[in-house]
C-alpha cells in the first residue's frame, strides 16, 4: 500500500552522515523494487547488511505440478490439512503458474529462524488465529481475517499466539496494490473505493537488536531456497522511511457494493497483481430490485480461472463446499448454481458468507499435493437429482 510513512531514528537529509553515540556511521541501505524507479525504502542498520558468515543451498522450491486432465470444476478439502511446523514450513502449495501461487498452512508455532522472500510478494490471510509479524521494518500485530501483505525483500519472522494458526496464502512475483480505478492520479484512494488508508495498518513498533551470534535466514530466490547464517541479528535497523514496507487489511474492513441487480465480481475486488486479483466476499445486503435474482448468473470466464477460499458462512449459490474448502472453476467451462439453489435464493434479504477470490488471467496448475486433498464428487453436484 504505497504511502509514505517513517519509523526509528533517521537522519534530516538521505545519503549524508549519520552517527551512532560511540561515533560510529550507521549504515544507510536503499531497498526498491525495479530497479530505483518504483517503490522504495531507506534503512538504517548497526551493521553492514552485506555481510553473510556462512551459506547453503537447501534445494528446489518449485511447486510440483501435476497433470490437469479433463477440464472440470474442482474441490479441495483443506480443512484437515496437516497441522505442525512454523507459517513458513507448514505451507503447503495447490495451485500455481507463471504468476502466483495458492496455497494453505496450519502453523502450530512460532518461527525460530528468519526468511526472506526475494523473489516475490507473499500474501497471508489469516483464517484463524493471531500474533505477529516481526520484520526490519518493525513489529505488526495480526489477527483473523487480516490479509498480511509481505513485500519482496523483506526479512520477517512469523509468532503465533496459542497453538495453532490457519492461512490461506498469496505467493506472486508482482506487486500487491489497490485497484487503480480506486486511486486518483497521486494514488490516493477515492471516495467511492471500498476501503481507503485509514483501513491500512503499518509497523508501529520498532525493536533494534544488536546482538551478536549466529542467526540463521532462509532466502527463497531463483526458485531455490537458500540458508544464510549471519554473525548479527537481522533486525538491527535503528530507523526507516518509504513507501517499501509490510503492511495489514482486514477484511472486515472492506465496505461492500451493492446494487439493484447481481453485481458482478469486480464489485469485490480489493488488490492487484499482474496478471491476477484478490477479492474480498463479506456480509453484505442482497440485491433490491423487486424482481432480484441474489444468486449469481452463470458465466463462462473465457480467459480466467476462478479460485474461492471458503472461510464463514452459507453461499447461497454452492453445495458441496464445507468451511476452508478450495472451489477451483477453470476456463473453457461454465459455471454458477447448482440446480435448486438460484430458486432458493430468491427472497433473501442478506448473506453471512465470507471468502476469499483469486482470478488468474493464466491457467493454473494442480500441484501434486493438492490432489490429497480434493473432493471428485464436486463437477457432479450440477446434474439434476444431486440433492436439489
Amino acid at each position: 500500500m504505497p504511502f509514505y510513512q517513517k519509523l526509528g531514528q533517521i537522519p534530516h537529509k538521505r545519503h549524508t552522515q549519520f552517527r551512532k553515540p560511540n561515533g560510529e556511521l550507521y549504515r544507510e541501505e536503499l531497498m526498491g523494487l525495479e530497479g530505483f524507479s518504483s517503490l522504495q525504502s531507506i534503512l538504517y542498520h548497526n551493521f553492514i547488511p552485506a555481510r553473510v558468515k556462512h551459506t547453503e543451498d537447501l534445494g528446489s522450491r518449485l511447486p510440483e505440478t501435476v497433470e490437469f486432465g479433463p477440464i472440470r470444476h474442482r474441490a479441495f478439502k483443506t480443512a484437515d490439512a496437516p497441522l505442525g511446523g512454523d507459517a513458513v514450513t507448514a505451507r503447503i502449495p495447490l495451485l500455481a503458474n507463471r504468476d502466483v501461487i495458492l496455497g494453505v498452512a496450519r502453523a502450530s508455532k512460532s518461527m525460530d529462524y528468519f526468511y526472506r522472500n526475494a523473489q516475490a510478494y507473499e500474501t497471508w490471510w489469516v483464517h484463524e488465529g493471531s500474533g505477529v509479524l516481526k520484520s526490519q521494518f518493525g513489529n505488526l500485530k495480526f489477527r483473523t481475517g487480516d490479509y498480511i501483505v509481505i513485500p519482496f525483500g523483506t526479512t520477517w519472522q512469523m509468532h503465533i499466539d496459542g497453538a495453532e494458526a490457519r492461512f490461506f496464502t498469496i505467493e506472486n512475483p508482482s506487486q500487491i496494490e489497490p485497484p487503480k480505478r480506486y486511486r486518483n492520479n497521486f494514488g490516493q484512494m477515492l471516495e467511492h473505493a471500498p476501503y481507503c488508508e485509514r483501513d491500512i495498518r503499518t509497523p508501529d513498533e520498532l525493536e533494534t537488536h544488536t546482538e551478536r551470534g549466529d542467526f540463521e535466514v532462509r532466502v527463497k530466490v531463483r526458485d531455490r531456497l537458500s540458508k544464510h547464517i549471519l554473525d548479527y541479528h537481522p533486525f538491527d535497523v535503528v530507523g526507516w522511511d518509504g513507501y517499501l514496507y509490510p503492511w495489514i487489511f482486514n477484511i472486515e474492513d472492506f465496505e461492500p457494493i451493492t446494487g439493484r441487480v447481481h453485481q458482478p465480481p469486480p464489485a469485490h475486488q480489493t488488490f492487484d497483481g499482474h496478471n491476477f486479483v484478490v477479492c474480498s466476499f463479506v456480509p453484505r445486503l442482497f440485491d433490491y430490485h423487486p424482481l432480484a435474482i441474489p444468486a449469481p448468473y452463470n458465466h463462462s470466464n473465457v480467459n480466467s480461472d476462478e479460485v474461492i477460499y471458503y472461510a464463514e458462512g452459507n453461499f447461497m449459490s454452492r453445495k458441496g463446499i464445507d468451511r476452508s474448502d478450495i472451489s477451483m472453476h477453470p476456463y473453457g467451462l461454465a459455471h454458477g448454481p447448482q440446480p435448486g439453489m438460484t430458486e432458493a435464493s430468491i427472497g433473501a434479504k442478506e448473506t453471512k458468507e465470507l471468502a476469499v477470490m483469486v482470478d488468474t488471467f493464466y491457467p493454473l496448475n494442480l500441484t501434486k499435493d493438492a490432489l490429497e486433498f480434493e473432493k471428485p464428487e464436486y463437477q457432479s453436484t450440477w446434474m439434476e437429482g444431486s440433492g436439489e
